[in-house]
């Protein structure tokens, strides 16, 4: 199996996307990975796998600030459930491992929805591979993957 960084570069080139790749360095918290990165929390996007009731599945982006909102992601894909898989499903449906999820390299290029927070951002994601972060220009993501933007968050709780 290829290097997950390498699938990550090959991947963005295809497509025509300016990634950039680093080491990203250990943190105890949101605010102290944004910090360390010199980046808002919600510049750091979490990507979710999202599995449908028929088996096949889904992309989400979300900020790192704020959290999925199932009922708006349910409304917008037009089904009544979704769900996050386990991990070793998850890695089926993309070829990396949960912490390490990003549409770029994904072994089936399932459909993106990413929050309207993310557009216009430079942002950070998972980049194939821990310890590593992507970073990418959001809008250049988007029209890359024929991403859904849409409200799909919501604020933490807490």
């Amino acid at each position: 199996m290829t290097d997950p960084l390498d699938r990550v570069r090959d991947a963005a080139a295809q497509r025509g996307l300016d990634i950039e790749l680093r080491e990203r360095p250990n943190a105890r918290s949101l605010p102290e990975a944004a910090a360390l990165l010199g980046l808002e929390p919600a510049d750091i996007i979490k990507t979710l796998v999202v599995k449908r009731s028929d088996d096949t599945y889904l992309f989400a982006l979300i900020p790192g600030d704020r959290a999925i909102s199932w009922p708006k992601l349910r409304a917008v894909v037009g089904v009544n459930k979704l769900r996050l898989p386990e991990p070793e499903l998850a890695l089926a449906a993309t070829g990396y491992e949960r912490g390490t999820i990003v549409p770029v390299g994904s072994t089936t290029d399932w459909p993106v929805y990413a929050d309207t927070t993310i557009a216009g951002r430079r942002i950070a994601m998972g980049a194939g591979a821990h310890g590593y972060s992507m970073f990418v220009d959001a809008d250049a993501l988007i029209a890359a993957y024929g991403a859904t933007v849409t409200d799909i968050s919501q604020p933490l709780e807490g």
